[in-house]
């Protein structure tokens, strides 16, 4: 890593390692941040270590098979993110998803401010809520109108205001075009799919999708792990970019998958 890019003379920084998910443990996090720490010192005149309010952090994650390392340039401050949580919303559904999550598959998707960011299973307004906020313009709909009532109920008590929301099937979009969509489609429990199966549910809005998005559009979607939802949406002509797993609990690991229309 060329650190001289990162970190001027007189500047002081430190080094921070994290484990992702417990992986890794035979290794001492603190011997290796301090092994880290000594060879920028090594590599930069001028600087010193400082572990409270450096100038400079670097920041490093370790998984199960990898380590990636960099500058940290912004921290996500959990509070406001909290406050956004279902519990504290007017209206709350239990398939709700974190607002954590929902900003995470927002930025997946690449937006720019004032892209066009659609949600076609809107739910409660997680997904629409969280590209509101950093900018984006965002268009909704759900196929119960309960849950469009809730979501604009939740989205206006944080500040958010639509460009368009409706009550319609993902299959049989109201909305001709978005610059983005993301989306976390009905799988659970408590949730509709108008007697369909949840893979004939992802395949009609994947479907449906290639129409409303313009070439070179992403998709950030979240589905059960073992649906395969990657396989889908390229059997519709999307190019998978990346796939992530997040651990719900003992019956429920969801994929996150970002799709490119090329």
């Amino acid at each position: 890593m060329l650190y001289d890019q990162f970190i001027d003379s007189g500047h002081t920084f430190a080094v921070r390692v994290r484990r992702i998910q417990r992986s890794s443990p035979h290794l001492d996090i603190e011997k290796l941040e301090g092994e880290i720490g000594r060879g920028i010192l090594n590599k930069k005149r001028g600087i010193r270590v400082r572990l409270s309010s450096p100038d400079k952090t670097f920041f490093g994650a370790l998984t199960e098979k990898s380590f990636v390392f960099g500058l940290k340039l912004a921290e996500v401050v959990p509070k406001p993110f909290h406050k956004r949580r279902g519990k504290n919303r007017p209206f709350f559904h239990p398939s709700t998803l974190p607002p954590k999550l929902a900003r995470c598959m927002v930025n997946l998707a690449r937006p720019n401010v004032d892209c066009v960011v659609l949600d076609p299973f809107c739910g409660s307004g997680s997904i629409l809520i969280e590209a509101g906020l950093i900018g984006c313009r965002v268009l909704g709909s759900d196929v119960k109108d309960l849950m469009v009532k809730g979501s604009l109920l939740n989205m206006r008590f944080f500040g958010v205001e639509a460009l368009g929301i409706s009550i319609a099937e993902a299959g049989k979009l109201p909305f001709r075009r978005a610059d983005r969509i993301v989306t976390d489609p009905p799988y659970g429990k408590s949730t509709t799919t108008l007697g369909y199966t949840v893979r004939e549910v992802a395949s009609r809005f994947l479907s449906e999708g290639s129409d409303t998005l313009p070439k070179g559009g992403y998709i950030s979607m979240a589905s059960p792990r073992n649906l395969g939802i990657g396989e889908i949406g390229e059997d519709e002509g999307f190019k998978v970019i990346e796939k992530h797993l997040v651990y719900v609990h003992r019956s429920l690991t969801r994929e996150i998958v970002i799709f490119k229309k090329e």
